[in-house]
């Protein structure tokens, strides 16, 4: 079966049998069940290829949720995870040929979907889109970037704290002894588009791209990224907004197992390196009504629809919240910082890429119109980030919110008394939780998000990641201070 084929039938909803069948063909011996966890990270547990029966898909199997992150407390720890059958895949990686699953969280009692299964507030997202009668559809299409490292060491202990990373590309490897040494170090922020020697990495990406396309994951182009000391960018093609969330855990999954198989290591930190760039996850978005583009008007600014204008709208009145899910560690906040390309401006334009929502140019084709949000990272829990963004849009059609006026000027010759009016993005984790906790009414529609997983998300981050950062001593901060 090619990989179009596979696509084909998960656009079609491939059922139970079907599922069955495909383990069959490709004589799977074991059966890999995925879920996400709060935070986004990718759980599993393996079951024989024989438990791989329709009964499975309608009755589920058991798991302890007390241990996940996010989820249950240890009173009403038994949860079901029940697959979908139209997500499986072939894992790559294993010796022992295994397919692979994505689940549904279920409350075992009462056969309920679980209200803080990411998964699951990602398909609430779809269904209130189509309940609010604006749009059939809504298409994403993130591009995720990443770095690719060879060594990566660190360490937080009460008396020591620091960390080390290398990469074959980095300026600072012109002078190591490598027995030899052949040059073609790029240097800071000088990576995007260098052809081999200089871009080390392009049979890795390569060999990537070829492990997402077998596993039902089109892709439409790969390339190094601006960062010098190997940062990559592989786009994966649009979907509908929970599709595509699987999407992109099936492409963190296959970036990060193909590294290793180098000798590498990815991670998709949005700051990882000091004075190079960070990485982003620019999110296109368009919504989609009998098979017609509503982000599309040939005489709206840059091709777009008031609806279109609306959304953006939405996007940028909520983004301080909303922020709170697309960019949502401490680290992100080492990305989005004033002065640099980072899209911290909360202003919409067609060309200017320091702006918070972009318009892209790249076509005058109608299909193609869309917006482009360009603050997320790809740190953030898709299923949460992507239902986020589009409840924010929606609020902003609802209510008719006009973004301010585009621009289109180069934001960084602006002068001082225009740049202060210029809106820009919080400046740390808590800013935007804090955010979040005063302005979530717009999650709440549809119980789409509901209070008890907004509050268990923001405490949790909160305890486990600002409160944790802050109270740790910085290394640089003994370079300031030590002798004080």
């Amino acid at each position: 079966m090619t990989p179009t084929q596979v696509q084909e039938r998960q656009r079609k909803g491939m059922g139970p049998q079907d599922a069955i069948s495909f383990a069959q063909e490709h004589d799977a011996q074991m059966v890999d069940l995925r879920f996400t966890d709060l935070p986004g990270t990718w759980q599993h547990f393996s079951i024989p290829a024989s438990g791989l029966t329709e009964e499975l898909f309608e009755e589920g199997i058991g798991f302890d949720a007390s241990s996940i992150r996010g989820f249950q407390t240890i009173q009403e720890s038994d949860m079901l995870l029940v697959p979908d059958s139209g997500t499986i895949f072939m894992d790559p990686f294993t010796d022992v040929p295994t397919a692979v699953l994505i689940c549904n969280i279920e409350d075992p009692l009462t056969r309920e979907p679980y209200s803080r299964d990411p998964r699951y507030i990602a398909q609430k997202a779809e269904q209130y889109l189509r309940q609010a009668g604006v749009a059939d559809t809504v298409f994403m299409g993130p591009e995720a970037e990443f770095y690719l490292f060879s060594d990566i060491r660190y360490s937080n202990e009460a008396n020591a704290a620091g960390y080390t990373l290398d990469s074959d590309e980095g300026y600072w490897k012109t002078g190591a002894n490598e027995s030899p040494n052949l040059g073609y170090k790029l240097r800071p922020k000088q990576g995007y588009f260098p052809c081999p020697p200089s871009d080390t990495l392009q049979n890795v990406r390569t060999d990537m791209v070829q492990k997402l396309i077998d596993a039902g994951v089109p892709v439409e182009v790969h390339h190094h990224e601006v960062g010098g000391a190997g940062q990559c960018e592989i786009d994966i093609r649009y979907d509908e907004l929970a599709r595509v969330a699987d999407k992109l855990q099936m492409f963190k999954y296959i970036i990060r197992n193909t590294a290793i198989e180098y000798g590498l290591t990815a991670t998709f930190m949005p700051k990882p390196l000091y004075g190079d760039n960070g990485s982003g996850m620019h999110v296109h978005v368009s919504l989609w009504k009998s098979d017609q583009n509503l982000m599309y008007d040939e005489n709206g600014y840059a091709g777009i629809s008031d609806l279109a204008r609306f959304f953006i709208g939405g996007l940028l009145a909520h983004a301080p919240a909303l922020l709170a899910f697309t960019n949502p560690t401490t680290n992100s906040f080492r990305r989005l910082v004033p002065g640099f390309e980072a899209p911290i401006n909360l202003v919409y334009s067609q060309r200017n890429r320091s702006a918070c929502v972009r318009v892209p140019m790249y076509s005058k084709n109608p299909e193609t119109k869309r917006i482009e949000f360009r603050a997320p990272d790809p740190s953030c829990n898709p299923y949460l980030a992507f239902a986020a963004i589009l409840m924010a849009g929606l609020d902003g059609i609802e209510n008719r919110t006009e973004p301010p006026k585009p621009l289109d000027k180069d934001l960084y010759d602006l002068p001082p008394d225009e740049m202060a009016k210029v809106p820009q993005t919080p400046g740390s984790l808590r800013a935007v939780l804090d955010a979040l906790r005063a302005d979530h009414n717009w999650l709440l529609k549809g119980d789409v998000f509901t209070e008890d997983t907004l509050e268990h998300y923001i405490n949790y981050k909160m305890k486990n990641e600002v409160e944790a950062v802050a109270v740790r001593p910085h290394p640089y901060e003994f370079y300031l201070y030590f002798d004080i």
